[in-house]
């Protein structure tokens, strides 16, 4: 799933492509994926595009006429830049294409979504507040009003709670997703499962670790085509992903614990103190 950093370079990446140009039309191929009505898809044709925003995993595509089309990418879709006229009639279907993009020149952008559980969602709306994933968001984190007393704040309030729980919460915090909770609980040196409630010290590990984290990704990932900001994400993950690897600190076997629709993995000699975390799928699979 792509979360902030990606989505940060994704939506530079196509404001650079779109900042100025003229759509021609906006194809929903994939009709569960609107999941609005007013304004209509069409209202779009012939709006010249003001830029392209995000919000948390959000990508916002703003037009000067006050349109907004924003989009969810969910676990599986991605944004794929077309130079010229598509080749394909773009006929609904069940296969990837979810929509497309074309502007007034023919080149545009198809949206894919791989799998068969479909969760991609495309929003026309006036206003980016009007999405409901965008009201509900909580700060992002690499904005300079994130402050730690800010986070000392959110975890104060999370109070038992536990910190991979807390870190993934939209509500929360904007744009950390699976992955990166689990980057940087490991830089951090902290369980998932541990209370988000803490210590001034542990708190400022966390922040620090956070931001770094976040950071990084982000200054990787700038100036990478959309194409390849996948393979960059995984190329440079040090715990997520790497299930049986050894830690690249510690040289620790990395484990995980699986759930019905997700896993995350840990490094048990630099985050649990050596220890297994239960894993209720894999202990019942063993007795």
């Amino acid at each position: 799933m792509p979360e902030l950093p990606e989505v940060q370079a994704l939506a530079a990446d196509l404001d650079a492509r779109l900042r100025g140009r003229t759509i021609s039309r906006l194809q929903v191929l994939a009709f569960p994926a609107l999941k609005t009505y007013d304004p209509a898809v069409e209202s779009l044709a012939g709006e010249r595009i003001a830029g392209v925003l995000r919000h948390g995993k959000f990508v916002d595509i703003a037009c000067d006429g006050g349109l907004h089309l924003v989009m969810h990418l969910a676990r599986a879709g991605w944004v794929r830049w077309r130079a010229g006229e598509p080749k394909t009639s773009g006929r609904p279907g069940s296969g990837p294409l979810a929509a497309r993009l074309v502007l007034d020149d023919g080149s545009g952008f198809d949206v894919t979504e791989a799998g068969t559980k479909k969760s991609l969602a495309l929003y026309m709306v006036r206003d980016p507040s009007e999405v409901p994933g965008i009201a509900r968001l909580g700060p992002d984190p690499l904005d300079a009003a994130f402050t730690l007393e800010r986070f000392r704040g959110i975890l104060r309030a999370a109070g038992r709670a536990q910190l991979k729980g807390v870190l993934r919460d939209q509500s929360v915090i904007a744009g950390i997703g699976n992955a990166y909770s689990d980057e940087i609980l490991h830089l951090a040196r902290m369980s998932p499962y541990k209370p988000a409630a803490m210590d001034d010290d542990d708190s400022a590990a966390l922040y620090a670790a956070l931001r770094t984290t976040l950071a990084e990704a982000v200054a990787r990932a700038d100036g990478v085509s959309a194409s390849e900001l996948k393979a960059e994400k995984k190329t440079h993950l040090r715990v997520h992903g790497r299930f049986g690897e050894p830690c690249p600190v510690c040289g620790t076997r990395i484990e995980q614990v699986i759930f019905a629709d997700r896993t995350f993995q840990y490094c048990p000699g630099c985050q649990t103190g050596g220890r297994k975390l239960s894993d209720r799928v894999l202990d019942r699979l063993l007795r």
